[in-house]
């Protein structure tokens, strides 16, 4: 799966992540996008919960391919992540605490920007209140942050 997506990095990369860091799980896209800031040649911005205030920052950098890395609910185990396309958002059933400004977002870029999106979602354990991430999310984007690493020097 990771292979595919590498395929898919190409020209110029942003990367979005988006999350509460105040609600335990919900805050992973979040924390990989600060984790990976300045480790890989990615343009990289934390939005937290409102991916709607970078729209027009991702615009200006002119990207080829936009990264929104977000923890949602799409009933595998909590950690578990994968790949979607941006138009599969529309008819995947899934449950994110921020679901409609992901659409939102999504909807905003193609109608802006000439680029491939690609949407990193992650399995949440809890989205309950707390700043601790869940053993099995820690590990996943642990992973993730050395995957994004590696993939951004052989870019």
């Amino acid at each position: 799966m990771c292979e595919d997506f590498k395929s898919r990095l190409k020209g110029k990369v942003v990367i979005l992540g988006i999350g509460n860091t105040l609600r335990s799980d919900d805050g992973a896209g979040s924390v990989l996008a600060s984790r990976i800031k300045g480790k890989a040649p990615f343009v990289v911005f934390d939005a937290e919960e409102s991916p709607e205030n970078y729209l027009e920052k991702i615009i200006k950098e002119k990207a080829d391919t936009v990264v929104l890395i977000d923890a949602v609910d799409f009933g595998a185990k909590p950690g578990e992540f994968k790949f979607l396309q941006a138009q599969e958002i529309k008819t995947v059933n899934l449950f994110a605490t921020h679901n409609a400004s992901i659409s939102l977002t999504i909807n905003y870029l193609q109608n802006n920007l000439k680029a491939d999106i690609i949407i990193l979602i992650i399995q949440p354990k809890s989205i309950n209140f707390g700043d601790k991430l869940s053993l099995e999310v820690k590990e996943t984007l642990n992973k993730l942050v050395q995957w994004f690493y590696e993939t951004g020097k052989k870019t």
